[in-house]
């Protein structure tokens, strides 16, 4: 059973799975489901039609499902789902989706975000990535695996952020980041591969390497885009070890929408 504080509200139509904890002065609304085992902190707002998993925790004082911050929004039933293994601290704001998009804001599994983060209408944030405090998402924006945003980074609407990309301390994204760039400033530049994040997640010296050459393909050889492109497909069919990691970094070139940091 779900143990509940006297003092937290939470709406009887709402679905506690088994484990939930939630704290003092929480409020969690008719629309929620809640998955077994996650901790709800004191001082949290869970409403709107939210669907978190299991083995979750929330800090005090976030806002969890509220409507979004879009003046076409008119209470249309909307969502937000959260995954499992999330760590959400302190004074988060995360908004559900609007009818403009998908319909629903997504974040996914084994996540760190830090206080004070903001992940607007219709994001999608996949799995294992750090938000340090006051990163900020507008919205539409699409965040892969395992990517690190640091502080006070933000991120203009409709940009997409490829996996294993590192964003530094108050960068200014306003165009897609390819998987695997380290990129920092404001605006933003590129400034490399994220070796040390690729080494800690158990990625080969060769595929680094070849990661490493397909990054001077595209951003120091002088190539046009399309150039780089074709120049990337013949590194891929030529690097079997490192051929997945290639095509990511290749393909995600034909899905970007606002251009490349580049």
């Amino acid at each position: 059973m779900a143990t509940i504080h006297p003092t937290a509200i939470v709406d009887p139509k709402a679905q506690l799975g088994e484990g939930v904890e939630i704290g003092a002065y929480s409020l969690v609304g008719p629309d929620v489901v809640i998955g077994d085992r996650t901790w709800v902190g004191p001082h949290v707002v869970i409403e709107g039609h939210t669907t978190i998993g299991s083995d979750n925790k929330f800090f005090q004082f976030s806002s969890i499902g509220a409507p979004p911050q879009d003046k076409k929004w008119h209470g249309e039933p909307t969502r937000l789902e959260v995954g499992d293994r999330n760590t959400i601290r302190e004074f988060c704001t995360f908004n559900l989706g609007t009818v403009q998009d998908k319909g629903v804001t997504k974040l996914g599994n084994d996540n760190w975000i830090s206080a004070y983060v903001h992940l607007a209408h219709d994001c999608v944030v996949g799995n294992n990535t750090i938000f340090s405090n006051n990163a900020q998402m507008a919205g539409h924006v699409e965040i892969g695996d395992w990517v690190i945003m640091s502080g006070y980074a933000n991120v203009h609407q409709f940009c997409k952020i490829g996996a294993h990309a590192f964003v530094g301390m108050s960068t200014s994204l306003t165009q897609d980041v390819p998987p695997f760039v380290l990129l920092n400033g404001n605006p933003a530049q590129a400034h490399g591969i994220n070796i040390e994040g690729l080494k800690r997640r158990g990625f080969t010296r060769e595929q680094i390497n070849a990661l490493r050459a397909a990054y001077k393909t595209l951003y120091r050889s002088g190539l046009t885009l399309e150039e780089a492109k074709a120049a990337l497909l013949e590194q891929e069919q030529n690097t079997p070890d490192a051929a997945e990691h290639l095509r990511a970094f290749r393909t995600f070139l034909d899905t970007a929408s606002r251009g490349i940091v580049r």
